[in-house]
């Protein structure tokens, strides 16, 4: 699994959750996570959570950290469930750099104790892969829910895309590892 962050800005519309996604914006084939800061600004167009769609509900922060995970799997119920682990391994990663801080993760949303909304997030599948973005408010200036972003506790977005993005790799590494050296049973 390959990882990349992008450092000039990207606004993130949705448009970017498609497959090879990573393969076109920084030459990274096959199973991949990227990663880069920008505004958030979700068309309904654009949107697939179709809940949100039929809620009528908005995406929108002035800058936030955008993850986007692509694996050339077809089971987006075990993608689903990496997605949660990645927000999981997103908490983890704050929590290491801000003492006395506790976030807590909701089916796969993620809120500080106050129940400020630090975090979107979605698993989908296209014709040839599946795909997760997971969105970490920077500044959530805009977002139509109470929310909180990394710039109330001054940390550096590069720095938790680079401690995520590294422990998401492991973990599939890790979990793809642990598959192959077990034996059958009868």
């Amino acid at each position: 699994m390959k990882t990349f962050f992008i450092e000039e800005p990207l606004a993130y519309d949705g448009t970017q959750l498609h497959s090879h996604f990573a393969y076109k914006k920084v030459n990274l084939s096959g199973d991949s996570v990227v990663a880069f800061c920008g505004p958030c600004k979700v068309a309904t167009e654009a949107m697939v959570d179709l809940e949100d769609v039929l809620a009528g509900a908005s995406i929108v922060a002035a800058d936030m950290l955008h993850i986007i995970v692509e694996h050339f799997e077809d089971d987006l119920l075990r993608v689903i469930a990496w997605q949660r682990l990645l927000c999981d391994l997103a908490i983890e990663e704050i929590h290491e750099s801000v003492d006395g801080l506790r976030l807590i993760r909701r089916g796969d949303d993620v809120y500080d104790a106050e129940g400020r909304k630090l975090t979107v997030s979605i698993a989908t599948k296209s014709a040839t892969s599946c795909l997760i973005h997971l969105g970490i408010n920077i500044d959530p200036t805009g977002a139509p829910v109470m929310a909180v972003g990394l710039k109330e506790w001054d940390l550096n977005p590069r720095a938790i895309a680079t401690g995520v993005m590294n422990r998401y790799r492991e973990e599939i590494t890790s979990m793809r590892h642990a598959r192959a050296k077990v034996r059958g049973t009868s």
